[in-house]
């Protein structure tokens, strides 16, 4: 009779619903060593991606996100047009190989092309923006100076002050990614101004996320495209490098059932 029960024990375990397990990822808080442009395309103003990495390391449903960056100094949420959020997986995926040779490098950088794509302008993400400080600056940015090979190193544009805030998303429809390397890309179109992209402390410390695999930001315009550049080794050069700040959240495919699970 004992051995009975334990069998009907694991079935209904086996059989329960399945709970999603919450996965969060972050790459901390904002440092103030740059700021990236990532803009949205619009009248007079070229597109320009920034990109930072993540791994998952098991199917994923993400369902949020949210990144921290500079807004024109008193500027308002009204001020903000389009919030576009891209994935991008890792070259040679999605790309042309061998690439131009427009850059030193593409190794472990963001495709040609993304991989899933969300925007404020159709409805497939929301958002909401809260100011963090009114007043902030960044020790060096990168906007304008993108260059293909051989004039890339600019070593930045210098200081830019602005009002810090978060971006808060959400996706109509969550993008569900498989297990893998990845590029996440925020891009944000403003009426006036340019939005930048925050970094965050490499290697990863607390309260982020570290792994082991982690890559430096990447960017590019609508100029350089499809190649992309290293933000510290490529631009900045010397030996800074960088991460941008963001969060994704959602569920891995995880199962538990009445304690047990894989």
């Amino acid at each position: 009779m004992k051995r009975n029960w334990i069998w009907i024990g694991l079935w209904t375990a086996l059989c329960s619903p399945a709970q999603a397990v919450p996965f969060v990822f972050s790459t901390g808080n904002p440092n103030a060593q740059i700021a990236a442009g990532s803009r949205a395309p619009s009248a007079g103003f070229l597109a320009i991606d920034a990109a930072d990495d993540f791994v998952l390391p098991l199917q994923t449903t993400v369902k949020s996100a949210t990144f921290t960056g500079l807004l024109p100094s008193a500027a308002s949420a009204g001020s903000i047009s389009e919030v576009v959020v891209e994935i991008y997986r890792v070259f040679p995926l999605d790309s042309t190989n061998p690439p131009a040779g427009h850059v030193p490098t593409r190794v472990n950088s963001p495709s040609d092309i993304n991989f899933a794509s969300r925007d404020s302008a159709n409805s497939s993400l929301s958002f909401t923006f809260s100011v963090v400080n009114p007043s902030f600056v960044a020790s060096n940015s990168v906007l304008n100076g993108i260059n293909p090979f051989p004039n890339q190193t600019t070593g930045g544009e210098g200081a830019v002050a602005g009002e810090e805030g978060t971006f808060g998303i959400t996706f109509a429809t969550p993008i569900v990614l498989s297990v893998g390397h990845y590029f996440f890309v925020p891009k944000v179109r403003l009426s006036s101004g340019n939005f930048y992209w925050l970094s965050a402390a490499k290697p990863i410390v607390a309260p982020g996320t570290p792994f082991a695999s982690d890559q430096q930001a990447w960017i590019r315009n609508a100029n350089l495209a499809p190649d992309w550049l290293r933000i510290g080794t490529d631009i900045i050069s010397g030996t800074p490098q960088y991460n941008l700040t963001f969060s994704i959240s959602g569920d891995d495919d995880r199962i538990f059932a009445d304690g047990f699970g894989t």
